[in-house]
């Protein structure tokens, strides 16, 4: 199965509030919000939603494509997936702007605030769909450029390619109309329980419409797991408990590459769920996005447990 995996690539800046945020967010004040959080310490890692999931899928034994833009800061990142058997030959350089970055702070609850500078996402890729059998092909656009987005959603959808739409972090961007564009003969829409929220809200359509625009709708649950909704039916699968809860960062993305492993091995939706579970599980265990590892066995295993 040839796996298409557009969205970002992006350094990850990683930094940890010991304290909780809401103890510092006064509500009646929210409108001059002003508030400053010292933090332990911050780590650089290697982000960014196509890098997290195509990391995720390569432990899994696949050799995903990766379809994105970086900035003149790029070597570092084109070593680590080089080593991690990430070809890099359809990753777009663009030498006049930084690769993009994430400030991401962590609370003790788990919450989270991002601060992200676009850098080279704000300039599309390039990536020629024609060539490839769409029988064996499984694109995943997730978020990045928004031009990209919209373009090999449509691109997909003319070629008869398979594709599941995670419109994430990129929802405030969109209008109504793209976005349902977008939607529509997509194989499946990936979201968290929030940016469901928003989709609804932005399209004015609830869940049973969105199923007629999509084949499949996946809401992740962060620690209660996730509800898949096909076929008129709702299923929920159980989140794997990890070993320590060390950084949820990246865990929806590395969900991502398990489900799409299960999907291009021929399983059914609810059993590639499940190894979407599992593959989570690793990742809230490390701190970073790309840190985690994993045996056939150990994610076998997990993927058991998720299924009893």
């Amino acid at each position: 199965m040839d796996i298409i995996v557009s969205g970002s690539l992006a350094y990850d800046r990683i930094m940890d509030f010991p304290g909780y945020f809401a103890d510092h967010i006064l509500p009646e004040k929210i409108h001059v919000l002003n508030v400053s959080f010292t933090v332990n310490g911050l780590v650089e890692k290697f982000g960014g939603t196509a890098g997290n999931i195509a990391y995720a899928l390569t432990l899994l034994g696949e050799k995903p494509r990766v379809v994105a833009a970086v900035g003149k800061d790029y070597q570092p990142y084109f070593d680590w997936l080089t080593e991690n058997g990430v070809a890099c030959d359809h990753i777009t350089v663009v030498n006049e702007t930084l690769t993009a970055c994430a400030y991401i702070t962590t609370d003790m609850s788990d919450n989270q605030i991002t601060g992200f500078n676009a850098g080279a996402m704000k300039y599309p890729s390039s990536f020629d769909f024609s060539k490839l059998s769409p029988q064996e092909t499984l694109a995943i656009i997730a978020p990045g450029n928004l031009q990209d987005m919209q373009n090999y959603a449509g691109v997909c959808r003319e070629c008869g390619i398979g594709y599941i739409f995670d419109p994430g972090q990129s929802l405030p961007m969109w209008t109504e109309r793209s976005l349902i564009r977008c939607l529509e003969g997509s194989r499946l829409l990936i979201s968290n329980d929030y940016e469901l929220e928003m989709i609804t809200a932005k399209t004015g359509l609830g869940k049973k419409r969105l199923l007629e625009l999509t084949g499949t709708v996946i809401t992740t649950l962060g620690e209660l797991g996730s509800c898949v909704c096909a076929d008129g039916c709702e299923v929920r699968i159980p989140a794997v408990k990890p070993c320590e809860v060390v950084d949820p960062t990246g865990a929806g993305d590395a969900y991502r590459g398990g489900l799409i492993k299960g999907l291009a091995l021929g399983k059914d939706i609810e059993e590639s769920a499940r190894m979407g579970s599992a593959c989570a599980s690793f990742a809230v265990e490390c701190y970073g996005t790309q840190c985690y590892r994993f045996t056939p066995e150990e994610f076998e295993a997990r993927v058991a447990v998720c299924s009893t």
